[in-house]
């Protein structure tokens, strides 16, 4: 939608505060109240910006909802936390501790891998402990999983803490980086990364899994991605008790302390622009809210094919997103039983016996595998009151193809939810689990593209590939559009908690900076 700049004049006066003057601070809309969001809006209150945030759905938290159903509680998107510095220096930027709003605990064991021949491999964040189970399935291994660790510390370094915190939008800042890309192994694939270092295909595929993590093929993903396992023995993999959903309860308390504001149940049906810049957004019941600077942390393919007005799009990004290569999708079962599992771990991520021809089926083959892997989350494990009890909690995931496969879920639901059980039952041995289902719900593709405005209905938005990250990955600011900073899994530096956040730091940092140079201009 476009108005004229005389219709938004106001946006200079600002509202009246609550002693009758006007409050001068610039505004800012964030469209989203996930984690990208949630965390740009903190920073932007920080930095001295008015702050509102808009979420279509009637709770915040985007990808991490929950569902509450008769005394059990379902995470519904991300599980755990790998990097919890980074919300640490979130509030510690809002002049806060984290501590005083959520309760995030260490796990240990990180998860348990179980592998459908019988073998399973305890993940842990014990050094020791984690050498001896290097060790049960190769000796000789263990040397090679230190050299392992001490080349992804290096790309840890350079590739996370470093280029993660930096804006790529201008080719040349790339292009200086692109040799120690190289010289890191960035054109490997991460798969091929742990193997020049591991002999045992069982430990090969504990080091280089991680990339589903964030919607990326291993055996396509570049090594840049295989930083998991450091970051994860530096940091730890922690919880937060009361789910994830209670992080981002914490994130929106936080808004409010500082001044700004969360709306649901507020969809925006187009972004308004006005003299080639974008001033605002218009609501689904068609009221008009003006900005200074408007903040994506909607699907980023969605955000610009459909959001932006048809005169601000973008060619040039118009053919990216059609033509990029999105991550695969998730089915999501999410159940309430009556009874424990205590043989299962916090996580459980169940391998098929063909890993490589899984990943293929998923991502290339675009079909569900006949072997099908899984992710258990069981909360109950660390944090009882989720489930009533004696009862449990249980989420499982299975990575699908997106819906550009084409698979009718009408159909297959069903079929798979039965293929699902039958597996928790006859090869993880989750005896009498069927009788014990009290409250079920799911989540499909089809879900991902409806409720959660995901293009093609995938889970981590555009895959994590060496031709798709850095530069090439949408830019946190986009030089085509004024006034528009995109935040989430669909732009720069990608998916996963840590990269979401991260991104919310480069656009505020950004927003920060300009607003700066625009004072300094007038």
């Amino acid at each position: 939608m476009t108005v004229t700049q005389e219709s938004i004049d106001h946006i200079e006066a600002g509202p009246e505060s609550t002693n009758g003057t006007r409050d001068e601070r610039p505004q800012a809309i964030v469209v989203g109240a996930g984690f990208g969001g949630l965390a740009a809006a903190i920073r932007l209150l920080a930095g001295g910006y008015r702050v509102t945030v808009m979420e279509a759905r009637s709770i915040p938290g985007g990808r991490a909802g929950q569902i509450v159903d008769q005394g059990f509680t379902f995470d519904t998107g991300p599980t755990l936390i790998t990097v919890p510095d980074l919300l640490e220096d979130l509030w510690a930027t809002a002049g806060k501790s984290i501590d005083e709003y959520v309760d995030i605990r260490r796990l240990e064991p990180y998860y348990r891998i179980q592998f459908k021949d019988g073998k399973a491999f305890e993940y842990s964040g014990d050094p020791a402990r984690f050498d001896q189970e290097v060790a049960r399935f190769n000796s000789e291994d263990v040397e090679g999983y230190h050299r392992f660790l001490e080349a992804t510390k290096n790309v840890y370094q350079r590739a996370f803490v470093d280029l993660g915190r930096a804006p790529f939008h201008k080719f040349s800042s790339f292009l200086r980086v692109v040799p120690e890309l190289i010289r890191l192994g960035g054109m490997r694939s991460v798969y091929d990364f742990a193997s020049q270092y591991i002999k045992d295909p069982y430990l090969r595929t504990v080091l280089a899994f991680h990339p589903l993590f964030i919607g990326g093929n291993p055996f396509r993903a570049s090594a840049i991605y295989s930083i998991v396992p450091y970051l994860e023995k530096q940091g730890g993999v922690h919880f937060a008790m009361g789910g994830m959903y209670s992080v981002i309860q914490a994130m929106v308390q936080l808004i409010e302390d500082l001044g700004g504001s969360v709306e649901c149940n507020a969809p925006v049906r187009q972004f308004v622009s006005a003299a080639g810049k974008i001033v605002g957004v218009e609501t689904a019941g068609g009221v008009i809210n003006t900005a200074d600077v408007v903040v994506a942390n909607s699907d980023a393919a969605t955000t610009l094919l459909k959001l932006v007005p048809e005169e601000n799009r973008s060619p040039l990004w118009s053919r990216y997103w059609k033509q990029a290569r999105y991550s695969m999708s998730c089915y999501l079962l999410y159940f309430g039983l009556s009874r424990q599992y205590p043989e299962l771990k916090h996580h459980t991520i169940v391998m098929p016996r063909d890993f490589r021809r899984v990943v293929t089926d998923i991502f290339d083959v675009k079909r569900i595998p006949s072997d099908i892997p899984l992710y258990i989350h069981t909360p109950t494990r660390t944090d009882p009151s989720m489930a009533p009890t004696g009862c449990e909690s249980m989420y499982v995931l299975v990575p699908v193809p997106n819906l550009s496969s084409g698979i009718d879920w009408d159909l297959t639901g069903d079929d798979l939810r039965e293929r699902v059980i039958d597996a928790l039952e006859d090869e993880i041995g989750l005896e009498g689990f069927r009788q014990s289902i009290v409250v079920e719900h799911r989540f499909t593709p089809v879900d991902f593209r409806d409720e959660l405005g995901s293009w093609l209905g995938a889970a981590f938005s555009i895959e994590p590939t060496l031709t798709q990250s850095a530069y090439f990955r949408p830019h946190n600011r986009l030089s085509e559009i004024d006034g528009l900073y995109l935040v989430g899994a669909g732009t720069h530096p990608g998916a996963g908690v840590p990269g979401v956040l991260l991104s919310a730091e480069i656009a505020a940092d950004m927003i920060l900076s300009d607003s700066t140079a625009d004072v300094v201009r007038r």
